[in-house]
This record gives structure tokens, C-alpha cells and sequence, in this order.
């Protein structure tokens, strides 16, 4: 059976991706910080839809010690995972100018700490098997800017062009690597927003739902997309760039 290891899932966008994929034949192992109860309802709710139950995993992406031994130990024990989403992070708004150091080292440490810290042994025994799919978590933000939220989006894109590089170093090994980069999606990150300003730059006219991006995480995570690599996918419903 199948394996796949999504970050951040017990809530938004990676609990959607972990519930796709694990109607797709995944076996999931859903990964949380710290938020228990949501993720074992996650995985309450994969197995009334008849999937196979989920392997829970709890570690803080920003100590990247920690992150990168509590996955090494999966891969140790489990095997091999067959994908990995990287979906968990946090974001940071303020003007750039007024941010502190603290602020600025917590969002790069989770987004792009986190990625280095999780990817690393899934990667290492990907090679082992010569076959993987990697789908990093982006934003329209890293794309097209956002007042307020530089670290953010400076983190976001650095996923962007790790994973360009990235992909060019594991295609030989029938590795893909692909960023899924959604717009406004109904999450807790909407907390807050001006949505009604921005829903004018998005000719859809409305926000996504998590399920959406899922559908194309689940899509990238299988055999049918062994031949797309090194992509960003927009999930944004035609937000102007």
C-alpha cells in the first residue's frame, strides 16, 4: 500500500489533502503541532469513508532537530513513503518595517526550516526506491506580492524556486517535485482578510474550498503525474497576478 506523509494536517487545505488521499489508496501519516483532537478527527472521518487508518505524528516544524528526527524515525519505521506534502506553516502580517527579529526567524524556521527538516530523510530513502512524488505548499502571495505579509511571502517563494532546483536533481531518479499554489481559500489564514476588496481580483468571483487544492495534490501525488516535475500549479480561481 501506498504512503504518504502530509505536514500540517489536521486542519484547512492538509486535512482535505490528507482525506483525498487517502480515498486515492494512501495510507496517511498525519502529521499536527499540537492540535490532538482535530487531527484524530481527521482521522475518524478517513475511516468512516472506508480508508485505511492513519498513522498520527506530533512535532514542531520550527525546531528543525526535532522535525527531522521524528520523521527519520517514520521512515525508519514505516518505510519508505511513497509521497510527501509539505503543507504545514504559519504565516506573520505587520508592515516589514516594524517586524521584529523573532517574528521574522518563526516563519522562515516553520516554512522553509520545516521543508529542509522534512524533506531530507523522505528524500534519502525516495533515492533508495528511485520513485516519489514531493508537493510543497506555496501562495498566490509568493507569486504576486502582499502588503503585510513579506516573511510570508519571501518563505513561500523560497519553497517556489527550492522546489525548481529540486526537481532538476531528482528527475533522474523518477522523483517529481511540484508547488501547489492556492489563492483565497476558506481557512483560518482568511481570518481577518479584506475578502470582499480582493474577491475584484478574482474573476471566479468567489473563494476556493480546501477540497479544490486537494484534488490537485491528490492528482501530483500519483502515477498518472510522473511526467510533471518542477512545476506551480495556481489554485486561485484566475486571481489577477
Amino acid at each position: 500500500m501506498k504512503q504518504v506523509l502530509v505536514t500540517g494536517a489536521s486542519r484547512g487545505i492538509g486535512a482535505a489533502a490528507a482525506r483525498a488521499l487517502a480515498a486515492a489508496g494512501f495510507r496517511v501519516w498525519l502529521h499536527y503541532r499540537s492540535r490532538e483532537e482535530a487531527a484524530r478527527q481527521v482521522a475518524r472521518e478517513i475511516v468512516e469513508a472506508g480508508g485505511v487508518e492513519p498513522h498520527l505524528v506530533s512535532f514542531d516544524l520550527s525546531r528543525r532537530e526535532e522535525a527531522h528526527a521524528a520523521t527519520a524515525r517514520l521512515v525508519e519505521e514505516l518505510g519508505a513513503p511513497d509521497a510527501l506534502v509539505v503543507n504545514g506553516g504559519i504565516t506573520h502580517s505587520g508592515m516589514f518595517a516594524l517586524m521584529d527579529d523573532a517574528s521574522w526567524d518563526g516563519v522562515m524556521g516553520t516554512n522553509l526550516g520545516g521543508f529542509f527538516a522534512v524533506a531530507r530523510p523522505v528524500i534519502k530513502s525516495m533515492l533508495r526506491q528511485r520513485k516519489g512524488r514531493l508537493v510543497l505548499l506555496s501562495s498566490v502571495a509568493a507569486q504576486r506580492g502582499n502588503p503585510g505579509q513579506v516573511a510570508y511571502a519571501a518563505s513561500k517563494g523560497g519553497l517556489i524556486a527550492a522546489a525548481r532546483s529540486l526537481a532538476l536533481e531528482l528527475a533522474p531518479r523518477s522523483i517529481t517535485v511540484n508547488v501547489v499554489a492556492p489563492g483565497l481559500v476558506e481557512t483560518e489564514m482568511l481570518e481577518g482578510a479584506p475578502v470582499k476588496e480582493l474577491l475584484a481580483y478574482i474573476p471566479a468571483g468567489r473563494v476556493g474550498r480546501p477540497e479544490e487544492v486537494a484534488h490537485v495534490i491528490r492528482y501530483l501525488c500519483s502515477d498518472e503525474a510522473a511526467y510533471v516535475t518542477g512545476q506551480v500549479i495556481g489554485v486561485n480561481g484566475g486571481m489577477w497576478m
